[in-house]
């Protein structure tokens, strides 16, 4: 369903599902802040080599799929993500926001991160297990006599 990304060194398919939410579970996101978070969103993913796959947002929560490039730890996506969406949604939001938060923070300290691959967990222990394994040293000798005769 989504495409392989190549990168300098590196072919890669890292997709993460992030949850955030809203400091005290508070229900703050209006249908025109969601929309904008949208866009703040992307752009920050575009700026760290990532890429915004799926976004859907509830009135105290986000839910978002991204792209993420092998060279960003997602920890610091994290929080790129969530300042630039802070400062910008209480910069162009803060009469509709001010009454439902209170303090320094808009979102929750903490987030779900949950990595979403190419197939289960069971079909990639599969996988893994069934690789070809290498020659014993005993069938190379064998394989070395009898190609010399």
């Amino acid at each position: 369903m989504y495409e392989w990304r190549t990168g300098r060194s590196c072919i890669y398919k890292n997709q993460v599902h992030l949850v955030f939410v809203a400091k005290y579970r508070r229900a703050v996101f209006t249908l025109e802040m969601g929309e904008r978070l949208r866009e703040v969103f992307s752009e920050t993913c575009l700026q760290m080599q990532c890429e915004l796959m799926e976004y859907s947002f509830e009135a105290d929560h986000v839910h978002l799929m991204v792209q993420v490039h092998p060279k960003v730890a997602v920890s610091n996506l994290v929080g790129k993500l969530k300042g630039k969406s802070s400062y910008v949604l209480r910069r162009e939001f803060w009469e509709s926001i001010r009454t439902k938060l209170w303090g320094s923070k808009f979102w929750s300290p903490s987030y779900c991160v949950v990595s979403c691959g190419g197939g289960n967990l069971e079909q990639v222990a599969a996988y893994i297990d069934n690789q070809k394994k290498p020659p014993s040293d005993k069938s190379i000798k064998q394989s070395k006599a009898i190609s010399k005769q």
